[in-house]
């Protein structure tokens, strides 16, 4: 207690004043020494609350706060709704039978669910560019899919839910699902049930018991939206990191991922039998609760931390049995591909009778690409059946007998799992994604005006690079818009306990100036120019000395002659000249293909004289921003 006394004071009175269990008291003794005088009243909370100490966590919130400062008071009251919510929780219970459960890499756990081959994309890549998330290594998107989930972060890195929709060959702009969906905090891994109807999925701004916590939302075909997410509760969230959450096509088992225990570059997956009509009920003892959360495998259902089975073998597993059935799961493997190939080709061929000339000649190209594969593979199988029966005339002459059915029972087991027990098998990673997007086009009016009413832009973040602002005010109480005086688009933000008013987005210095005195005319007196690069602030000296440094970005914009594709002639001319990426857009009903960025404005200018040439009359250089100096 001497220890607890010297360094956390707190603690030591809360100590003192109430009768704690022992696990409590030892979370408190941890906190206390691990983190001594420079633990914040916040950590000492958040250990009880990860041991699932709720109401001894809750107590000690209470009578810290006496003492706390402003900053230790947000965060103590932060601690205490998580813990009020978690103990809320504790009401409605899911008991569910646990099959299997099993430690997995951080960069790859999401590989070993049972989800289609080449289903998931590393992160980063052209829809999530900003890998902000530790947890979020990976990014599920079939390639069968019509319409696509997927979380990305926003301009303040912050991690939301986005859907798009392929039409023919272009997917719609991205949009966020909806504003219930939405937090001010992350989203990760949504995921779509079987049939559609159900969208799971992890966030940490929701209601909920710290960390990421499980959340289903239901298709509400009447609204035709999500409906409101509802947390999973016990044992599916935690205070721990709970992600990942599927069921099965087959309707049998349910997966999700959690760190709740395992070690920090690592996650747990977690095989649940699925349950139809899940049976909830109340937990009121901690030490109930930490039992339920640690989901151990029943016994007979499967043990734990095995990527080969979660049950004991029915076949004494030895080298000779090991390695015929690597080599059977080897031809298996060939041949199922080979397999794939003939039934793709097979369905390539079928399109041809009613595709137009231009697709005929692609899928045809697909077609030829297809066939030169095959003797290569088929070569593959050959070989590799070959040294199977190699092997089986080896066992046979050394009088070792390999039952090929048993074995082969256990190889699909790796894929399908089985009534009594799972089996986890590794699915391969997908290529990086290529899109066609539809460009979106915003809602909202962001350029600068002045007219009879103001109003506050519909988003609030600020875009990366270097943007010039001029700053109304700074006051003690919030405006509506009917203060603004006209003035558009008007950004709030808060610092110090006042809301600080600044309108437009200005990209160089001389725009913002130019519309300065229009402000102060319109009853801004005091109006002041600021500059900010990446959303953080700087000196207006130092943006524009960085401003003169900026190189200037264009792109070019092409409208096909014919209202839908570029001629080979085009592209070849322009390939010969940039390596640049070529987008395909809508505007309206038109198609608009767009390359670039570029910063070489003699260059755009040349390729524009290039396409010209080959018969494309409608392009257009287009200046797109500035690439700041590091």
């Amino acid at each position: 207690m001497a220890l607890i006394s010297y360094f956390c004071p707190d603690i030591r009175r809360f100590l003192m004043s109430k009768k704690l269990s022992s696990v409590a008291a030892a979370a408190m003794i941890m906190v206390a020494v691990g983190t001594a005088r420079s633990a914040s009243a916040q950590e000492q909370t958040a250990q009880l609350r990860r041991s699932y100490d709720f109401d001894q966590a809750l107590e000690l919130c209470t009578s810290l706060l006496q003492d706390a400062g402003e900053q230790e008071r947000q965060a103590l009251e932060d601690e205490q709704v998580l813990c009020q919510n978690a103990l809320s929780m504790m009401g409605y219970c899911s008991h569910p039978t646990v099959i299997a459960r099993h430690n997995f890499s951080l960069q790859d756990f999401f590989l070993y669910y049972p989800l289609p081959q080449d289903s998931w994309r590393a992160v980063p890549n052209m829809l999530d560019s900003l890998s902000t998330e530790p947890l979020v290594t990976g990014m599920y998107l079939p390639a069968d899919a019509g319409r696509i989930y997927y979380s990305a972060a926003d301009a303040q890195g912050i991690r939301n839910i986005y859907t798009s929709e392929l039409k023919d060959s272009l997917w719609s702009a991205p949009r966020l699902i909806n504003e219930q969906i939405t937090s001010a905090s992350d989203e990760i891994y949504p995921m779509l049930s079987p049939d559609g109807k159900s969208l799971y999925f992890a966030s940490k701004g929701l209601y909920g018991m710290g960390g990421y916590d499980l959340y289903v939302s239901k298709w509400d075909e009447a609204a035709g939206d999500w409906g409101i997410p509802v947390n999973m509760g016990f044992p599916y969230s935690s205070p721990y990191d709970d992600f990942l959450y599927i069921n099965t096509d087959d309707g049998r088992y349910t997966l999700f991922a959690s760190n709740r225990d395992c070690p920090a570059d690592s996650v747990t997956v977690y095989v649940l039998e699925y349950e139809v009509l899940p049976v909830r009920s109340g937990v009121s003892d901690a030490e109930e609760l930490r039992k339920l959360c640690a989901l151990e495998p029943q016994s007979g259902k499967g043990t734990e931390n095995s990527n080969i089975s979660s049950v004991t073998n029915p076949i004494q597993e030895d080298e000779n049995s090991a390695l015929y059935r690597d080599k059977m799961t080897a031809v298996r493997q060939k041949r199922d591909s080979l397999t794939a190939l003939g039934a793709e080709l097979d369905r390539l061929r079928s399109r041809l009778p009613d595709a137009d000339e231009q697709a005929a000649e692609q899928i045809k190209a697909e077609i030829l690409a297809g066939e030169a594969r095959m003797p290569l593979m088929i070569r593959q199988l050959n070989a590799a059946t070959a040294e199977l029966q190699k092997i089986e005339l080896d066992f046979l002459l050394k009088g070792i007998f390999i039952d090929p059915d048993a074995l082969q029972t256990e190889a699909d087991k790796e894929v399908a799992g089985v009534t009594e027990a799972y089996l986890f098998s590794k699915t391969r990673l997908g290529a990086e994604p290529h899109l066609l997007i539809q460009e979106s086009e915003p809602a909202f009016d962001y350029s600068f005006r002045i007219t009879e009413k103001g109003q506050f832009a519909q988003e609030q973040t600020l875009p990366d690079g270097l943007v010039y602002q001029i700053q109304l005010c700074s006051v003690s109480r919030q405006l509506t818009e009917d203060d603004l005086l006209g003035v558009s688009p008007v950004y709030e933000r808060i610092s110090g306990g006042h809301f600080i008013y600044s309108a437009g987005l200005f990209r160089s210095y001389a725009e913002a100036l130019g519309q300065l005195n229009a402000v102060k005319k319109a009853g801004w007196r005091n109006a002041t120019i600021t500059a900010w690069r990446d959303s953080a602030q700087l000196g207006v000296q130092a943006a524009r000395e960085l401003e003169a440094q900026a190189v200037k970005l264009y792109k070019i914009r092409i409208w096909p002659a014919d209202g839908q594709t570029i001629s080979e002639l085009s592209l070849s001319a322009i390939r010969q000249q940039t390596d640049g990426d070529i987008i395909r857009t809508l505007e309206g009903a038109a198609i608009i293909y767009e390359i670039g960025p570029l910063d070489d404005l003699q260059k755009c200018q040349e390729i524009r004289a290039s396409l010209a040439a080959t018969g494309e009359d409608n392009v257009q250089i287009k200046e797109t921003g500035v690439r700041l100096p590091e």
